[in-house]
């Protein structure tokens, strides 16, 4: 099947590689001409603009953006000129479904179809394949089937889950058709806010490891250090790495996520290079607006997206504020923040 790959960033570029060893034409356009070259030695035909990457295409033309979401809007502008109707916009990037419903209407009104996908994958997908919640009419969805099919990682040695019927469903294959316009998107954004969620949890309980021997380090004796009672209790020297290891095999916290872990902690136990300042892309903030606006109470994913708020400084005034009210009515004295090292590195 033919199709236009505009943006070829980390996902972009593997998803279109993974698409030409599948057997399908990709005319491709991104304004890194290092990634477009490489693109091209490996089959792909190479555009210098969206004008070009139009013409190069067989109507009706299907067109893949996989481009941050601040730029969907600006593509579509330059696109729409250039199309014909029943042409078909793709956006594979992270919008928010709202975003979705709006261009689908505004282009269903100009003849061109609108399809959302939600990708996960990461930059292992060009391997294991990618994770595809798609959004748009049903039969748009089903011709443009073959592209999916061939991102997906296909049902492969996964086990299938007892109870299902005898036919394989496209879910099973690993992409689904959740519904209309910003169906695959919405299922998308809720996915990455239990992804929040499920990373802070390995963040925190590998935490808590680090530091179960903090009753080896000196305990500061005064009045704003609450003194740990018990110092006896906490003298392991947890070896993190090989404890990832082992949850990984027969654990029933066992994930691709503990997966990514592990491998980080083998190249560096103490993961210093890493600042620990941890962005949030959109999608974790708007599974919660959803979840207020369905009255549905989230309180792991909410913490979660506070956190990486906090990892940011973004709580450094309110924190401020705190010790300047403890400085006013007790006359209580900020400490210096150094921690003793719990580094079980050994």
């Amino acid at each position: 099947m033919q199709i236009g790959m505009v943006g070829l960033g980390r996902m972009g570029a593997s998803m279109t590689d993974r698409l030409i060893q599948g057997g399908h034409h990709c005319v491709v356009n991104d304004r890194d001409a290092a990634a477009v070259r490489r693109l091209v030695a490996t089959g792909a035909v190479s555009t210098s603009s969206l004008e070009a990457l139009v013409v190069a295409l067989a109507p009706p033309r299907a067109i893949w953006l996989m481009v941050p979401a601040a730029f969907v809007d600006e593509i579509i502008v330059s696109l729409l000129p250039l199309l014909d109707k029943g042409d078909i916009v793709i956006d594979g990037g992270n919008s928010y479904y709202h975003d979705d419903i709006r261009r689908a209407n505004e282009l269903k009104s100009k003849g061109i179809h609108y399809v959302d996908v939600g990708t996960s994958g990461g930059i292992a997908g060009l391997d294991r394949g990618y994770c595809l919640m798609i959004g748009g009419e049903e039969a748009i969805v089903r011709h443009l089937e073959p592209l999916f099919a061939t991102l997906a990682p296909s049902a492969g040695t996964i086990m299938r889950t007892p109870g299902r019927d005898n036919a394989i469903s496209s879910a099973e294959q690993g992409y689904l058709h959740c519904g209309s316009s910003g169906a695959g998107h919405f299922v998308k954004m809720v996915h990455n806010g239990i992804e929040y969620g499920v990373m802070a949890a390995y963040a925190e309980g590998l935490n808590i490891l680090r530091s179960a021997n903090v009753g080896k380090a000196d305990q500061a004796k005064d009045a704003e250090t609450t003194p740990l009672r018990q110092p006896e209790l906490y003298q392991y020297n947890m070896n993190l790495p090989e404890i990832a290891e082992v949850w990984r095999r027969g654990s029933v916290i066992a994930s691709w996520l503990l997966d990514l872990a592990a491998t980080a902690l083998v190249a560096d136990s103490e993961l210093t290079d890493f600042h620990g300042q941890v962005s949030d892309s959109g999608e974790g903030r708007w599974t919660i607006q959803a979840a207020i606006d369905e009255a549905v109470p989230v309180p792991v994913l909410s913490a979660a997206l506070y956190s990486r708020f906090s990892s940011r400084g973004e709580d450094d005034f309110a924190n401020r504020v705190l010790s300047a009210m403890r400085h006013e009515f007790g006359g209580h004295v900020e400490k210096a923040a150094e921690k003793p090292s719990t580094s079980n590195s050994k």
